[in-house]
């Protein structure tokens, strides 16, 4: 389904992959079209709000739960820089919620023209004393580069076991946003293992893994929330996403 004339919605249902149930909201967005979209980072410091909501309050095509957060206090609990202004660092806070060092070792890079990389993570340092990016978010673990898997870290229930996931990946034309539902009997989710195998059939060149489970959540603009998240309670706040809007909007 074309949403817009760079904007590609697919939802994909199988019983076959992985031998399981599966349901996986796929969004593409062409990189060549930084003249008419635009991805961005949204964010709120202290309220959490619906993935829809920030879509909606930015008039955006289509919006993506991104970075891991506080549930607790609000904010997020790593590193995230929006036109050289740091919002938040890499803290301890992510403990409580099992996210370590071991997880955060990805970046997403907005750069000049809008052009969207997924990298290692490099310092906060580093990020602070770049001019090179429009916007940065450290997130993880980092799935594929260049094609190829990256060693997962060794942790039994976040990596190995199955859950909803929420990943961003590139090739060399398209940005994708993914939805991996799971936890119920339609859906069952993936494995960070399973997930880096999905994308490789995807075609993914790089790719990264954001901040899943319950909050996993893809909205556009035309369907509203594409997916089924998790919690019981539905659609699960957030503290901040992934836009994808109009050039000509504020």
């Amino acid at each position: 389904l074309n949403l817009t004339d760079s904007i590609t919605f697919i939802q994909i249902k199988t019983d076959t992959l992985f031998e399981s149930q599966q349901i996986i909201s796929l969004l593409t967005v062409s990189q060549d079209s930084a003249d008419r979209y635009e991805i961005r980072l949204a964010y709120r410091n202290k309220e959490l709000m619906r993935t829809s909501w920030f879509g909606l309050d930015n008039q955006a095509e289509a919006a993506l739960n991104a970075g891991y957060f506080d549930r607790d206090e609000g904010g997020s609990v790593s590193y995230l820089e929006i036109a050289d202004s740091v919002i938040s660092r890499n803290t301890s806070r992510g403990a409580k919620w099992a996210i370590n060092d071991s997880l955060l070792n990805g970046a997403i890079l907005i750069g000049s023209g809008n052009l969207i990389s997924i990298q290692p993570a490099n310092t906060e340092k580093y990020y602070e004393a770049s001019t090179r990016e429009k916007a940065v978010l450290i997130a993880g673990p980092l799935l594929l580069l260049n094609s190829g898997k990256v060693k997962l870290p060794d942790i039994e229930r976040f990596v190995k076991k199955r859950h909803p996931r929420s990943c961003l990946c590139t090739d060399k034309d398209q940005v994708v946003f993914i939805a991996i539902d799971g936890r119920r009997e339609e859906a069952e989710g993936m494995s960070l293992s399973e997930t880096q195998d999905f994308l490789l059939k995807l075609g993914c060149i790089d790719a990264i893994n954001l901040d899943g489970g319950g909050s996993t959540t893809l909205w556009t603009r035309d369907k509203g929330v594409v997916n089924f998240p998790s919690d019981k309670e539905g659609e699960r706040p957030v503290s901040n996403v992934l836009l994808i809007i109009k050039t000509n909007q504020n």
